[in-house]
């Protein structure tokens, strides 16, 4: 059996099949991205402008060099932000993975610190994180595995599938002595937690089956709900996710758009079958 891989197409993440490559699904995070944000525009503008507010005598001084370079580098200030960011959080996800799976980097000394060495912009998600697992005490089922649905035609991979115990107010219990809950579990190292998360949690729930790295596939389990784990350098919350059928219809209305804005609507224009006649005159014929 085959292995999943993904391809890029427009500026979008599809996962090919692993036995029958003809077949390509968009990826969950593509789709959701058919959400409208017009909130984006307005931050995309506003980095900009602060940087070029707080470097205006280094940008005046590009800019009589290489008016063309200063006016690129002030418009790239927003992706260069997300890109960082992006970096931040791959780089947090890689060393999650690696704490819960391997118990890596979670030994500490007599005195409390950690005994591995991890990279400074790492430090403190390490600690968030081991909180997390010291809190929470949760039993990793599965890890970066992808989510397939061949029914509406989606994949995506997922952070985590783990199994919490919960109290009566579903509060997390530590020592398990509470009822155990499947999970599924997403983590998330931005500045806030947004509501289209749980779109996410719910197509990842609703998927066919799960596949491994390895191509071996199994049908999703029922999942009891999902939650987030937001980690940024000032602490962590561990919030639970609704992905009710309410929510999961949302995600495949932007699956239906995904299609109309990818394919559908590239063929509903004909050819024109009649158009004005630009009417040229004698004296315009002569003047040629």
């Amino acid at each position: 059996m085959g292995t999943v891989r993904t391809i890029y197409k427009s500026g979008s993440r599809f996962y090919v099949h692993p036995d029958r490559r003809e077949i390509i699904h968009p990826g969950v995070t593509s789709v959701i991205g058919m959400l409208p944000k017009p909130f984006l525009q307005r931050w995309s503008a506003n980095m900009a402008a602060e940087l070029a507010v707080d470097s205006i005598d280094f940008l005046a001084d590009m800019a009589s060099r290489d008016r063309d370079g200063a006016i690129k580098y002030v418009a790239g200030a927003a992706h260069r932000y997300t890109k960082h960011r992006a970096d931040v959080g791959s780089k947090a996800h890689d060393l999650f993975e690696r704490m819960i799976r391997t118990g890596a980097f979670t030994a500490r000394d007599s005195t409390g610190e950690f005994l591995a060495h991890v990279h400074p912009d790492m430090v403190p998600y390490r600690a968030h994180f081991a909180e997390f697992l010291s809190v929470v005490n949760p039993e990793l089922v599965r890890a970066e595995d992808v989510a397939w649905s061949d029914t509406h035609g989606y994949a995506g991979s997922f952070d985590a599938i783990l199994r919490v115990w919960l109290d009566e107010k579903g509060k997390p219990t530590p020592d398990r002595s509470g009822v155990p809950a499947l999970l599924m579990v997403d983590w998330k190292t931005s500045k806030g937690t947004y509501p289209d998360v749980a779109l996410q949690m719910a197509a990842y729930a609703r998927a066919d089956f799960l596949i491994d790295p390895d191509g071996n596939r199994e049908p999703t389990p029922e999942f009891d709900g999902a939650a987030v784990l937001h980690i940024t350098p000032d602490g962590w919350e561990f919030k639970p996710v609704r992905i009710d059928d309410e929510v999961f219809a949302v995600f495949l209305s932007l699956r239906h758009i995904f299609d109309w804005d990818r394919t559908v609507s590239k063929s509903v224009l004909g050819r024109a079958i009649a158009k004005a006649v630009r009417l040229v005159t004698g004296t315009q014929r002569r003047a040629k």
